[in-house]
């Protein structure tokens, strides 16, 4: 079973999205955690829209890397520039991806313009983890 971590700078978006559409799309094939280099706590907004996908992310926490130092990652993929600048060193021959979606949260406008732009980086993000899966989880 391959270790998967995906990292973010606060934990609350991005990287929980990345977490259930890389947990649905490996299912049994790998552990799936996410982490930040700080934590926010898990975004209401994107439990809404992944909840709006069929996948449930209401049970997820915001963690900080530094909880995850002892797992041998086989995989770590930052999910947005600051993460990626930010990462601790991990004494693992884990491979390193690195894709910098838009801060859904930090998008302005009424609460519908602002759900539209986190069903958008939604979108970016089960694109990138479907193809993730296909391509490095066997």
């Amino acid at each position: 079973m391959k270790k998967i971590l995906v990292l973010c700078t606060g934990n609350s978006c991005r990287s929980q999205i990345a977490e259930g559409y890389l947990r649905k799309f490996a299912g049994e094939k790998a552990a799936v955690y996410s982490a930040g280099v700080e934590t926010h706590g898990v975004n209401p907004k994107a439990i809404t829209i992944m909840a709006e996908d069929g996948i449930d992310i209401s049970g997820h926490t915001s963690n900080h890397v530094e909880e995850y130092t002892n797992i041998d990652f086989d995989f770590v993929i930052t999910v947005c520039d600051n993460a990626k600048e930010r990462c601790p060193y991990f004494p693992t021959n884990a491979k390193k991806f690195h894709y910098n979606f838009p801060d859904p949260a930090k998008a302005t406008g009424s609460d519908e313009e602002v759900k539209t732009e986190f069903r958008a980086v939604r979108e970016m993000i089960r694109e990138y983890c479907e193809g993730f899966v296909n391509t490095n989880v066997k």
